[in-house]
């Protein structure tokens, strides 16, 4: 391009221009501070809300019971001092074990309790499943694990197509991984026919805490009052540390029930697993085996049989008897308080073998034949539990009469003996 046809940029941005370099606001309006606040009241009729606001509050406090005259008021007398404190450390308690996950005790109105994860092992034997329906019934979620050996799965059928509930077939011997707030381990053969050699009361029970140790579950181990053997020492307490024969026919169980608790002790001392130790005495009721070798179990069903009701020895030997309801309610008492045990959970009323026979002949067949037989090796000769540390600590004893339960237990058995030949059944004993 050429010079003369050339174009000028020309930047005007440097031109004067006249500024004012002072500040000057606007002036303050008259009465701004009032007005504003009235248009805001005025504004999308808030007013008329806080009318009503106000009116509802006046007829709230008109309705309230009227304070106490100044006369009754000044004969009131103030909880003393120590009483506030154990309110105070009973509320704080509370409040602590509803945050945790072992979360018991009562719930404020208005605060639903939230529902466990549960395992119990044999929870399809007699005593487990009577558990798991309580646990059931209070909204926990149950797993039961369980092989059958002597429990039924007809004891927990009427949870099947229950959400919260599962069922494994599974071993305890082998191990187990669930995450759980708490184990309830019941599982092992307990009736004298199963007094020989079974590896669940110490394998087992090493693999349940195990599983306590890896997921910060509760345990709570079911011992017996075998581990007293043939005591010197009547009633049993819990510190009374037993006569067992080590090599006996019975040794293998009650021994495996004392290594049971020593396990559990150490890992609760050696590993901080939260433990719990119940030693249960003679225990009866529906869904019992009827053919396991205990003594209210054959005594029930040989009357029903018609079959004479077998006394070993001279049938002065002594036994407690618990309805399972009452050692349920134990068992939940004793995972859910803070005391680590081991508590006697069992009924002190003491029976003879033969005063035992004769409730069963009342209750079933008053024409029921006794007969005696050879005493068995290491039969203890007396078993009567001392609840008092059960009463103390958990505030827990039996409720039902051994009269009282005994016919519900035959009910079941004569149901599971008979089937359903009822008219039958019903003939032969009318």
């Amino acid at each position: 391009m050429g010079s003369g046809s050339g174009s000028e940029l020309i930047f005007r941005g440097h031109e004067t221009q006249p500024v004012n370099d002072e500040y000057s606001p606007k002036p303050n309006k008259p009465w701004l501070s009032v007005t504003r606040p009235i248009r805001y009241l005025l504004r999308e009729q808030r007013l008329l809300f806080i009318l009503i606001g106000v009116a509802i509050a006046t007829v709230f406090f008109a309705l309230l019971p009227s304070s106490p005259s100044s006369s009754s008021s000044s004969s009131y007398d103030p909880l003393p001092i120590p009483y506030l404190e154990q309110e105070s450390t009973r509320w704080v308690q509370k409040a602590r074990h509803m945050v945790g996950v072992h979360s018991v005790g009562k719930i404020p109105l208005g605060i639903k309790r939230k529902g466990l994860r549960i395992v119990v092992t044999g929870g399809a034997g007699f005593v487990g499943s009577h558990l798991v329906d309580r646990l059931i019934a209070r909204g926990d979620s149950v797993i039961v694990v369980d092989n059958f050996f002597t429990g039924r799965k007809e004891n927990v059928m009427h949870h099947f197509g229950n959400p919260r509930f599962e069922l494994i077939r599974h071993d305890v011997v082998e191990p187990l991984l669930l995450e759980v707030d708490q184990i309830y381990h019941l599982a092992c053969p307990a009736s004298p026919v199963h007094y020989k050699f079974n590896p669940t009361n110490v394998v087992g029970t090493l693999n349940m805490l195990g599983l306590a140790k890896r997921v910060g579950a509760r345990f709570l181990l079911t011992s017996t009052s075998e581990v007293y053997g043939d005591p010197l020492e009547h009633p049993q307490k819990e510190t009374y540390w037993g006569n067992v024969n080590p090599i006996g026919v019975r040794s293998c169980y009650d021994e495996g029930k004392r290594t049971a608790e020593t396990l559990t002790m150490d890992y609760h001392r050696g590993a901080s697993v939260e433990v719990r130790i119940a030693r249960i005495f003679n225990t009866y009721g529906p869904r019992m085996c009827l053919d396991d070798g205990r003594v209210v179990s054959n005594f029930v069903a040989q009357a029903l049989r018609k079959e004479p009701l077998t006394v070993y020895g001279d049938g002065k030997q002594t036994r407690s008897f618990q309805y399972v309801s009452d050692l349920v309610e134990g068992l939940m008492r004793l995972m859910e308080g803070e005391h680590v045990g081991p508590f006697n959970l069992g009924n002190p009323g003491e029976f003879t073998m033969l005063e035992l026979a004769k409730v069963v002949q009342e209750t079933i067949d008053p024409d029921a034949k006794i007969e005696y037989r050879p005493n068995t090796e290491d039969d203890p000769h007396k078993r009567k539990p001392d609840i008092s540390k059960a009463k103390e600590q958990l505030g827990w004893e039996p409720k039902v009469d051994l009269r009282k339960g005994l016919p519900l237990m035959v009910s079941d058995f004569r149901q599971r003996i008979f089937g359903d030949h009822k008219e039958g059944a019903q003939a032969a004993f009318a």
